[in-house]
């Protein structure tokens, strides 16, 4: 008995090691870099892109590039608040100022509040946010949960086009970021959506999304394993009353803004305190 615990130890310590090699077979596949690309190339950006492509580093290296060359033409650290302020008026999508049980980033997403038809300033509205989320996160935290409530939701919310570019950037630009997402209250209608959705998701991010209806049991009890009641808002079947302000909400992202500005290109988290904490 002894010995297995022994050597389960011996395999964890095994892993790690071999998991810091790969990181350093990654760092020097894709060479040198400057800018905002060192920047966003910490070991633990690097760790996600291997975890997201199961340790496989020319996959990796394949998928990380793909990222760098993205993010240097859509410069996703630049987009500011007043750019994208419009596609937020609703409440469609933000970040939420609450927090799941572990104490990760919530991102509420409500489509049926679609209240825009340009696909590209949707786009960087999403991606404005995710930049946002991922800066918000605690030090002890990658991953952030969504809430996505689909109360009211119709197919002409959601063009499948849109769909498929939001899966896109969320999958391959934003690996290992989605701890889980949660689809409130889905119509029936959904399915034959879901059908061709799921066609373009990769197998972990499928799996990553749990279904809740209100009048089942048994959903509802996943969600409230994941969140305390009185932090949940109603509209997921919580207790808290709180309802998006976006002016409020609009205040808090220009003091974001101007302490993201001060500090460069923040892709990944740094020792720096939170800008929340900052912006206050």
């Amino acid at each position: 008995m002894f010995r297995k615990k022994h050597n389960s130890h011996d395999n964890l310590e095994h892993d790690a090691k071999d998991q810091e090699q790969k990181i350093k077979e990654l760092r020097a596949a894709i060479g040198p870099l400057s800018g905002s690309s060192l920047t966003f190339c910490t070991d633990a950006c690097l760790r996600r892109y291997l975890e997201a492509r199961n340790w496989n580093v020319d996959k990796s290296k394949k998928m990380l590039e793909e990222t760098l060359k993205w993010r240097t033409t859509y410069k996703p650290e630049e987009i500011r608040w007043h750019e994208v302020a419009t596609e937020s008026e609703t409440g469609k999508l933000y970040r939420a100022n609450f927090h799941d049980r572990e104490g990760r980033t919530i991102i509420v997403m409500r489509p049926a509040k679609q209240n825009t038809s340009s696909h590209d300033n949707q786009l960087r509205h999403l991606v404005y946010v995710l930049e946002n989320a991922i800066l918000s996160l605690p030090e002890d935290q990658e991953e952030m949960v969504c809430l996505i409530d689909f109360t009211g939701w119709s197919l002409s919310n959601s063009p499948i086009k849109t769909a498929r570019e939001t899966a896109n950037i969320l999958q391959c630009h934003y690996p290992e970021r989605l701890a889980v997402g949660f689809l409130y209250n889905p119509p029936r209608i959904f399915e034959t959506f879901w059908k061709v959705v799921k066609y373009f998701l990769d197998p972990k991010t499928f799996l990553k999304a749990k279904f809740i209806y209100p009048k089942n049991k048994e959903s509802m009890e996943l969600l409230r394993k994941h969140f305390d009641l009185d932090v949940l808002p109603v509209e997921f079947g919580g207790r808290n009353q709180v309802q998006y302000n976006h002016e409020e909400f609009s205040k808090m992202m220009i003091a974001e803004d101007a302490v993201k500005g001060s500090f460069g290109s923040l892709e990944e988290k740094t020792p720096q305190p939170s800008l929340a904490a900052q912006a206050s």
